[in-house]
């Protein structure tokens, strides 16, 4: 089941030109600084109209995309976009995809990696905002940047109560590898398909690492460190980024939006 939800606001029906929002999603999440394999930015354009609804959602899949078209926006911005580094025929699912949003005359916006490692909006500093941790230490690096960050938790909290603040659940891919301390105190964290980082957090002396996704290699590497690993599933590690960006729009340029929630449970 999907859902959509809406964020009220008492300052909506405020409008950007397309070119406008573009530029400054483009900037705002650094996006030229990241040699992803994501075609990061416009993937769809749409005709050079005022922006006037925004969708958000982490994927974009025929759901997600029908979901934003069929409800009106005029952008969908994603996590997970439709073009990965190399060129793909635009036939089959790809492209009843791309002709729903041509159709509907809708942009696609992905952002990956920049919208992982963004200080603010990034899916890890907002996990660690949401933990309450009193530093924000970078860490992980991917291509001589880092991704993800590190720190103290404000009090020491079982692996139950962490996975719980943060929204994971056993139903949507939750795992905890417990060997550690029952009482965690330091964790790292990096969102999505980030499990060979355990070794960084290992070396770290972290208490807990924390990511989306967990390899069986991933097990005896934690238990033979005393440590303990949470991978919450990736698809709900990475609602974070698309969220903030979501309220950042909303609040700050006035523009509204939704979220689309299409749980894969993994």
């Amino acid at each position: 089941m999907y859902f959509v939800d809406y964020y009220l606001s008492t300052h909506y029906n405020f409008s950007m030109n397309r070119d406008e929002l573009i530029k400054h999603y483009t900037n705002l999440l650094d996006i030229e600084s990241y040699d992803d394999i994501s075609l990061n930015g416009l993937q769809i354009s749409m005709s050079n109209k005022d922006i006037k609804k925004v969708a958000f959602a982490v994927d974009a899949s025929m759901d997600t995309i029908c979901q934003a078209a069929d409800n009106g926006a005029d952008l969908l911005f994603v996590h997970h976009g439709l073009f990965w580094g190399s060129p793909i025929a635009i036939s089959g699912m790809h492209y009843h995809r791309v002709k729903k949003a041509l159709d509907s005359d809708m942009g696609l916006f992905a952002c990956h990696i920049p919208l992982d490692a963004h200080p603010i909006y990034g899916n890890n500093a907002q996990m660690a905002l949401r933990l309450g941790l009193n530093s924000y230490d970078p860490f992980g690096e991917w291509r001589g940047k880092n991704v993800g960050f590190k720190g103290r938790l404000p009090f020491a909290m079982t692996a139950n109560e962490i996975a719980r603040i943060l929204g994971f659940s056993e139903d949507e891919g939750l795992r905890i590898i417990n060997f550690g301390k029952d009482m965690i105190e330091s964790v790292a964290i990096i969102s999505g398909g980030a499990s060979s980082d355990v070794k960084d957090a290992i070396k770290e002396c972290v208490d807990c690492y924390i990511t989306g996704e967990a390899e069986h290699s991933d097990y005896s590497l934690v238990k033979e460190s005393n440590m303990t690993m949470i991978a919450g599933g990736h698809y709900k590690s990475e609602v974070f980024g698309v969220q903030a960006v979501m309220r950042y729009t909303e609040k700050e340029l006035g523009i509204e939006t939704f979220f689309i929630d299409a749980p894969t449970g993994l």
